[in-house]
């Protein structure tokens, strides 16, 4: 449970929630194939489960003095700018994130796991 205090008291969220928020924004950013595991559990899982895409798979969120730290394993698409797609997830994340819960974010790390044509 993810908390967070303002003036009118205090906001508690569940992690599942923005795992699910996140990996159904993520993969529609331009250059993004999908997302990749993030632990043994989702690895294990997918495995079993091919054909479905998990909305938690490749999110990680905790709560820091300060704000939201978002993890982000994902696939991109061979041949574009890793650059220019990672800093269009952070925008959009934080965005989004900011947008839907007033809670602020601290940082979002994107790491690229794979690369697909």
């Amino acid at each position: 449970m993810i908390q967070f205090e303002n003036p009118l008291g205090t906001i508690e969220i569940d992690e599942k929630y923005f795992s699910e928020l996140l990996g159904n924004i993520v993969p529609t950013c331009f250059g993004v194939v999908g997302m990749a595991d993030l632990n043994v559990f989702q690895s294990v899982r997918s495995f079993f489960d091919r054909k479905h895409q998990f909305p938690d798979q490749g999110v990680s969120v905790r709560s820091e003095p300060g704000g939201l730290v978002i993890e982000l394993h994902i696939i991109v698409t061979y041949g574009l700018n890793i650059e220019t797609v990672v800093r269009n997830i952070v925008e959009k994340v934080r965005y989004t994130t900011e947008d839907v819960t007033g809670m602020p974010v601290k940082n979002v790390r994107v790491y690229v796991d794979e690369m697909r044509s």
